[in-house]
């Protein structure tokens, strides 16, 4: 008897032991998940969206250069906002991107280019046709802001369900650790009736 019942604590010790690793390893993998919902709301989200913020205020400063025939602007200043254009463009895609925000930041490079080529020939150019690509840019950096915000909801939820989860199972290992406590002191001050035959 004494073997079996060696064998039964050795087994309940076991049990107990890989509940506690299994709820552990659940726990660091919803907490990774947290913590890399986070790092990507400032990473892909937050940066991505100054860094559309940063190209808006360029191109505006563009379209009022344009309204103006402010040419002192056009002749000087054009070609450094290009630059900076190119580098917040490049930054940009460095984020990590969703295929809709792929799709759109493909357009603007492409509307981007176009300006690009329609300043440099501005002579043959209206300026009509200039604030049409700088409206179009204008639009496509709309719908990318519009892509980070829902992908910074989507990640709340994530998060949100994340913590969730290492809240129910905290919860768990809580009441599993009460219940476990319990059985051992029933188990220790438990005496069996030793029965006498005779």
């Amino acid at each position: 008897m004494r073997f079996f019942a060696k064998i039964r604590w050795i087994a309940s010790i076991l049990l107990v032991f890989l509940i506690v690793l299994i709820t552990n390893l659940i726990d660091r993998d919803n907490f990774n998940r947290l913590s890399s919902s986070v790092t990507t709301m400032y990473e892909d989200r937050i940066v991505a969206s100054d860094l559309l913020f940063e190209m808006s205020k360029i191109i505006q400063e563009k379209e009022i250069a344009i309204l103006t025939s402010d040419t002192l602007f056009l002749n000087n200043q054009n070609i450094k906002y290009n630059q900076e254009l190119n580098q917040l463009v490049e930054e940009y895609r460095l984020t990590k991107l969703t295929e809709k925000e792929r799709l759109v930041f493909n357009q603007l490079q492409e509307e981007l280019e176009s300006l690009k080529q329609k300043e440099r020939s501005s002579t043959n150019i209206s300026n009509g046709e200039l604030i049409k690509s700088i409206n179009k840019i204008d639009h496509h950096l709309y719908d990318l802001s519009k892509i980070q915000l829902q992908e910074g909801r989507r990640q709340v939820f994530i998060s949100d369900k994340a913590k969730d989860t290492i809240n129910l199972f905290t919860q768990g290992e809580i009441i599993f650790l009460v219940i476990m406590a319990v059985l051992i002191q029933i188990i220790i001050l438990y005496k069996p009736k030793e029965l006498n035959e005779k």
